[in-house]
């Protein structure tokens, strides 16, 4: 753990204020999440995007804090799901089978990423760097 960010201090209610941003954020991830995994169910990119979006405009309120490390996490998460997916979105063209697995992997990577996320924030633990 960066001893820089265990060393920061801040008031209980910007702590409490981050948390809750945290939590709407890693539920509206959880949301996409589940619905990538389960077929038929699919609850829209929007929340993701709403979800994304609120981590980029928050994330300098949480900078020298614990929770700096849950924004970081979650856009990261984002991201590399993201590019995972438009990396392997060929092969659906090209075979069918090899496509849903390898999203079907990237959904349950990112759901892992997600609930791994949320529990430490419940905890009050930073992200691994």
């Amino acid at each position: 753990m960066n001893d820089d960010i265990a060393a920061v201090v801040i008031d209980p209610q910007r702590d409490e204020s981050l948390r809750t941003i945290g939590n709407i954020s890693y539920a509206l991830h959880a949301v996409v999440a589940v619905g990538a995994v389960l077929p038929g169910f699919q609850p829209g990119i929007a929340l993701l995007i709403v979800a994304f979006i609120l981590d980029l405009v928050k994330k300098d309120d949480a900078r020298g804090t614990w929770q700096e490390s849950h924004f970081k996490w979650r856009i990261a998460s984002v991201l590399w799901a993201g590019a995972l997916y438009l990396i392997t979105a060929p092969l659906w063209l090209l075979f069918a089978v090899p496509g849903w697995i390898a999203w079907l992997a990237i959904s349950i990577w990112f759901l892992y990423r997600v609930v791994r996320g949320w529990l430490a924030l419940n905890d009050r633990r930073p992200m691994p760097e």
